[in-house]
């Protein structure tokens, strides 16, 4: 029986509301052609949002198609019950596996019709369809009204597609235009001082930094080749930015009353500078966050050995790293042994295998990919929550890329939101303006000093001096990445230098392989400050605050607590070894890593100080990005399981009512996305009578109008259903 909910109105008693009730031999299939998605994802141009959206549309479609062959679960957004059922349990997991095929394959294959790898992946698509045993002349011909699994599969699909048309996902200048013109674009690598040109700290920009640049807000980059992490080159070296649309594209669970505020806020946005003689609070906090890139890029080639065992590092509390580990594993209560490596080799492997995830399957993909690895572990439960019986391995999966892909989707679009309202800066600008600007730690040094500049940090942040650039001092040669060699540090008197990896080496000279040479950290002027990246790639093409890897990590992981019912990974440990030389990036480590984790969240947490280890993010990106994923991954699982376990339609509802004059009145009430409803009238609180809707909700609350003017008692109820039709 269709369940439902229904919420009344008495306009001569007041508000009332209740509830009423209507009338592993071979992977799962979910699991297939959630590795094609992967796939096709490593083969497209990185998108992180847009990667967050597909992997959550064909999880829902998936889940929908699960779902109409269960008698509790309400699909999302298209909700369908095959009845009768086929005649035995194998019969249904047959037919789900057909249904969920052909759910998939259609949304996946209009998702990947077009761009990079589009040819190989429609192929791909293809080839899988067919090796199930099933038709590609079938999937892709008209729909129709059939029950066989292969019509409720597209139908399902074709649900999906159909909503993510009004998603406003396409609707890029919905509420308002972005305005791309805050900023000039920035020139990597920058033209600098000539030979022996004087410098002094009021020295127009222009000089490392482009003119008129606001150290506030976000910098798009010029770069003369520009190619993406899995190695697609971009037609064209100016950025533009990337999910731009984020602000407006709706989420799972996320709800706001204003269209042009974020999703979720944590605050007051990125710090800002005090510059051009306008004031800012957190002036002092904007130079830390900026001198605490510049001190972890001086590590990168640090050998002190750490430890870098669970019982070591990790157990942070959220928002911070301020956690010592674990005295023991929680789950064996044994100690964890040491991992001693050094902390350069660490660092650096941090930065590039959580870059783009493993393979280039973005962000949200990785942790799909962490995921599928959970569901593989010999020693997980598969549980729902960590009780109740032990599911099957197709409803694990399904469930678990409904919850998880709902709780990155809702990253996203909370992050993508904060992106754009906010435009907050990348390191790149904060650390080249300031240091084009001198430093800002000694009033009395007339000739560096400028209340813009950088804090100085001895043997990180420095002045250029005539002592420290004779033979043997610390600044005798400085790297200059625009005139692309060595000169003497007397050409550099009175500039800023700061001690950090210096990037590749410029074209114009032997450029050494990654495969036999490293670039080690040394001095070089503020002004050229690199992070730690591929040149073709620098920093991401959209602003910093938040940062999207600790937002979608800490989503992530929150939903694969509630999933199991435990934070820690299964026996309380997970590793990933990193071999000897094999990086991208530069060439390390010096010996394999072995990157460990106890929980969830401790994996989380390494993935948002890699941006910082990259010199993508500063740590008020990273820890404002795991607060607003947490709230994100809890909200999203949470609402997946009402889905699944059907009282997603017994939801509270408290409405409210407004009156138009002449006795008509609208009546509103808080909604799902994606749900039915329809608006009830009575004088009697029996015999109702419906008078608008059903409608489905495309917004998070839903009003309807009655402009009746007949006199005496009426009472309204507003009726939600899950049903495709009432």
């Amino acid at each position: 029986m269709q369940k439902s909910h229904h919420v009344l109105v008495g306009l001569t008693v007041g508000l009332v509301f209740g509830s009423f009730t209507s009338g592993h031999a071979q992977q799962s299939a979910a699991r297939i052609w959630n590795e094609r998605l992967l796939a096709a994802i490593r083969i497209n141009v990185p998108n992180p949002p847009a990667h967050a959206r597909n992997l959550f549309h064909t999880a829902a479609a998936m889940y929908g198609a699960w779902a109409a062959y269960d008698t509790t679960a309400i699909g999302f957004v298209h909700n369908e019950k095959i009845n009768p059922l086929p005649g035995s349990p194998a019969a249904i997991e047959l037919a789900r596996h057909e249904a969920i095929s052909y759910a998939a394959y259609r949304v996946l294959r209009s998702r990947f019709s077009a761009g990079a790898g589009a040819s190989t992946t429609l192929t791909n698509l293809d080839n899988q369809l067919t090796a199930l045993g099933y038709s590609t002349t079938i999937a892709q011909a008209a729909i129709t009204t059939a029950t066989t699994p292969a019509e409720l599969g597209k139908r399902v699909g074709q649900a999906i597609l159909d909503w993510g048309a009004i998603d406003q996902f396409s609707n890029v200048n919905y509420p308002t235009a972005y305005n791309s013109t805050v900023n000039p674009n920035m020139d990597v690598p920058l033209s600098v001082l000539g030979t022996n040109a004087l410098f002094t700290p009021n020295m127009p920009l222009g000089y490392g930094i482009p003119a008129l640049t606001h150290p506030n807000f976000w910098q798009p980059l010029d770069l003369s080749t520009s190619v993406t992490q899995n190695g697609i080159p971009i037609t064209g070296g100016s950025q533009s930015f990337v999910g731009v649309q984020g602000l407006a594209t709706w989420p799972f669970s996320l709800t706001r009353t204003d269209p042009v505020k974020p999703w979720i806020d944590p605050g007051d946005g990125p710090s800002k500078l005090s510059f051009n003689g306008q004031t800012s609070p957190s002036d002092a906090e904007y130079k830390l966050q900026a001198l605490g890139v510049i001190q972890a890029s001086s590590l990168l080639n640090d050998p002190t050995e750490i430890d870098i065992s669970p019982g070591a590092i990790g157990n942070n509390p959220l928002g911070a790293d301020t956690g010592t580990g674990f005295t023991v594993n929680p789950v064996t209560g044994l100690p964890y042994p040491p991992k001693i490596v050094k902390r350069g080799d660490y660092v650096r492997v941090l930065a590039e295998y959580w870059a783009d995830g493993p393979n280039s399957e973005t962000p949200p993909g990785h942790w799909h990919v962490i995921a599928n690895q959970l569901a593989d572990n010999p020693l997980t439960v598969k549980k729902i929550g960590g009780v109740g019986p032990t599911v099957n391995d197709l409803e694990w999966d399904i469930k678990s890329y409904f919850a998880v892909s709902a709780a990155t989707h809702d990253a996203a679009c909370a992050a993508w939101a904060l992106k754009r309202y906010y435009h907050g800066p990348r390191p790149i600008t904060m650390i080249r303006y300031m240091g084009s600007r001198g430093q800002s730690s000694n009033p009395s040094d007339v000739n560096t000093y400028h209340p813009d500049g950088l804090p100085l940090m001895t043997d990180v942040v420095e002045v250029i001096t005539a002592t420290s650039t004779l033979p043997g001092g610390k600044h005798f040669q400085i790297w200059d990445v625009a005139l692309g060699g060595e000169y003497p540090g007397t050409d550099y008197i009175n500039q800023i230098a700061i001690k950090s990896w210096p990037g590749e080496h410029p074209s114009n000279l032997p450029a050494p392989s990654i495969a036999t040479n490293q670039s080690l950290v040394r001095w070089m002027l503020a002004k050229d400050w690199l992070p730690f990246q591929r040149k073709t790639f620098n920093t991401p093409a959209f602003p910093g605050y938040v940062s999207g890897h600790s937002t979608f990590s800490r989503a992530a992981a929150e939903s694969l607590a509630k999933l199991t019912g435990s934070i820690y990974y299964p026996g309380g440990f997970a590793k990933k070894v990193y071999p000897q030389n094999s990086m991208q990036i530069d060439l390390g480590p010096s010996e394999d890593i072995e990157l460990q984790w106890c929980t969830y969240y401790d994996a989380a947490d390494q993935a948002g100080q890699s941006r910082r280890w990259g010199g993508i993010h500063p740590s008020e990106d990273d820890y404002d990005g795991r607060i607003v994923g947490s709230q994100a991954g809890k909200s999203a699982f949470d609402l997946a399981a009402k889905y699944w376990t059907g009282s997603i339609v017994e939801e509270k509802m408290v409405p409210t009512q407004s009156f138009l004059g002449g006795g008509a009145v609208t009546v509103s009430v808080p909604a799902r996305r994606g749900l039915y409803y329809r608006l009830e009238r009575s004088s009697t609180l029996s015999g109702w009578q419906s008078i608008a809707g059903p409608t489905r909700s495309t917004d998070t609350t839903i009003s309807f109008t009655d402009s009746t003017t007949a006199s005496g008692p009426r009472f309204y109820r507003i009726v939600s259903t899950a049903a495709t039709a009432p």
